[in-house]
């Protein structure tokens, strides 16, 4: 194919802004040209810049003596520590399938600088290799992200075909108000058009199988008032419940790490290595964290949160205790 000057500087340009490394000698053999007319073609491109620093920003075509090649050089480019950052946050989030992560990740390789990123792939190798997706049933996480997003901001109702936990799948109609992340999955937070229209309920996105967008809009004064961060702050893996403040003494070896846990968490009191904390959680996600940590907690208040949690940890005992008997049944048949 032959190209003009014109057209020869537009897709050099545009190989720069996808990350590529331009070699003048490989540059001059593709395109069946001299080295000497790349060069003429680079260095427009690097006086478009220079002429335009208020449209283009502080961004330069920058040549690399140990490579023999230019790169393209921007501020908006992510640098590679930042890249990394965020490639593990979004390899560890598992929220999406395995090629869509692997899409992500090598979109965002792009908009760091050429130099740093045999160094970058080096690191995040291993990751991606590794990454073992969260099972979805749905076609695509993104798209149901983005289809949601349209019909919250133009205030549509929807039907959503989702499975339950049991694997039942039924149908809901409902007014989307939110979409949120937390612990590995995205949530639809809406409201059920039949039922309680002030109880937000919560679905995961990845088990919406389908969406059907309704013609009727949900009128700005029939959707309740949502608080995305205080939900965010009050509740721990996105369980609905009610509304309340519970306190707690915790003997683990990290505080810390409640409070960075519950946002809303704060020390009461310090006796030894004991301390009694109180917070504000919505939901039966908390009772879920609390049983986790084992002898470390021992729920207070309120009397009768600490009494459900009391039961709870009787009725796992019991499943032990009958363990045991059935094993020592077995064995004294054995010997008999």
């Amino acid at each position: 194919m032959e190209y003009s000057k014109q057209e020869r500087i537009l897709s050099i340009f545009f190989r720069a802004l996808r990350g590529e490394e331009l070699s003048v000698r490989r540059l001059a053999d593709e395109y069946g040209t001299s080295a000497k007319s790349i060069t003429r073609d680079i260095n427009d491109i690097k006086a478009f810049f220079s002429d335009q620093r208020e449209l283009a920003g502080n961004v330069d075509l920058v040549y690399s003596h140990q490579r023999k090649c230019y790169y393209l050089s921007m501020e908006d480019f992510l640098s590679s520590r930042e890249l990394f950052a965020l490639v593990e946050v979004l390899i560890g989030a598992r929220a999406f399938s395995k090629m869509e992560t692997l899409q992500l990740v090598g979109k965002l390789k792009r908009f760091t600088s050429a130099e740093d990123r045999t160094l970058l792939e080096t690191l995040v190798r291993n990751e991606v290799r590794c990454f073992s997706e969260v099972k979805h049933d749905c076609e695509s996480v993104q798209d149901n992200l983005w289809q949601l997003a349209h019909c919250i901001r133009e205030r549509r109702e929807i039907s959503v075909e989702y499975y339950r936990m049991d694997r039942a799948c039924v149908t809901h109609r409902l007014r989307p108000a939110s979409v949120m992340f937390a612990d590995h999955y995205f949530y639809l937070i809406g409201f059920l058009t039949q039922g309680d229209p002030e109880k937000p309920i919560y679905f995961r996105v990845d088990r919406i199988r389908h969406i059907t967008v309704h013609r009727t809009g949900a009128a700005a004064q029939n959707t309740p008032s949502f608080d995305e961060g205080e939900l965010r702050r009050r509740s721990l893996y996105m369980w609905p419940g009610r509304l309340q403040v519970i306190r707690f003494e915790f003997s683990g070896p990290s505080v810390q790490a409640v409070l960075d846990k519950l946002p809303t968490a704060r020390i009461l009191e310090r006796t030894g290595g004991s301390y009694i904390v109180e917070a504000e959680v919505y939901g039966d996600g908390i009772r879920m964290w609390l049983l986790g940590q084992g002898r470390w907690v021992k729920v207070l208040e309120p009397a009768g949160f600490a009494a459900e949690m009391r039961e709870e940890l009787e009725q796992t005992l019991k499943g032990y205790i009958v363990g045991d008997r059935e094993e020592g049944n077995e064995g004294g048949a054995g010997i008999r």
